[in-house]
């Protein structure tokens, strides 16, 4: 195994029981201790883990970015509630926006049976997903790749995206609080995400529910302009009405109290 599968390995044990102990990974790797301690070292070094007595624990830092292939495999159902949600909303012939996050390859999944769909994305991921779809017009940002994330970003990302104008604009976040609205924890994602939103007749947050109450490193949007959220179950009552008082429109599998 690659010391780089490992440490993703590791990442995503953390990100499932918060602690993990040298002694245990190594018996799990069949590496040696110190092999882990060099792992964990490189880890908290890149700000994603904070080494502890015989172990180490997720970093708190939230502008620490988690590899893609370990975001990918947390809260699936969720997000394929939340891609069913979607593609529901999507029609033939329309035109949209999906960003890099994990969500939005559960999103082009679900979507791959509509037809003369026009797509901008700055996802690898999304791309590859799509690349046996035939009919659809598929436009990537181009832009510089950032690894980790499998996303294309910086300056040439955005210039591209000023030239068009879309139906929808579906993008993710790592947080959602009630006074800084929906953050990311890196400046350049978060930078995209907003020349994404500014193509978007309608601009729309797809959010598990995990992400509500979380603050990351920097804004994306506050809730003004936003018409909807769809997450995978209906938040709070005081999330509710929060967002009703932006005229944000919260879609997910419950119905509002209301309705019920």
């Amino acid at each position: 195994m690659l010391a780089i599968e490992r440490r993703n390995k590791i990442l995503s044990r953390l990100k499932a029981e918060k602690h993990v102990v040298v002694s245990e990974l190594a018996k799990q790797f069949d590496v040696s201790e110190e092999t882990i301690r060099r792992d964990l070292d490189k880890m908290e070094k890149e700000g994603m883990v904070v080494k502890s007595y015989g172990g180490a624990v997720l970093s708190e830092n939230s502008a620490a970015e988690l590899p893609f292939v370990v975001r990918k495999r947390s809260n699936v159902a969720e997000k394929q509630v939340i891609a069913d949600i979607v593609a529901s909303l999507i029609e033939d012939g329309d035109s949209l926006i999906l960003d890099a996050s994990s969500t939005a390859v559960f999103i082009a999944q679900k979507l791959k049976s509509k037809k003369n769909i026009t797509l901008i994305t700055n996802s690898v991921e999304v791309l590859m997903e799509l690349s046996d779809v035939s009919g659809w017009r598929i436009l990537s940002t181009g832009g510089t790749l950032k690894e980790d994330s499998c996303a294309l970003i910086g300056p040439s990302a955005e210039n591209m995206l000023s030239a068009y104008h879309v139906g929808k604009v579906i993008i993710s976040c790592k947080g959602v609080d009630e006074d800084g609205g929906f953050s990311d924890s890196n400046d350049n994602h978060a930078s995209l995400k907003r020349r994404m939103l500014a193509c978007g007749a309608q601009k729309i947050f797809a959010v598990d529910s995990s992400k509500f109450g979380k603050r990351s490193f920097i804004e994306i949007s506050g809730f003004d302009g936003i018409d909807a959220v769809i997450t995978d179950k209906r938040p709070p009552d005081h999330w509710v009405k929060l967002l009703a008082s932006h005229g944000v429109e919260i879609l997910s599998p419950e119905p509002a109290a209301e309705e019920q």
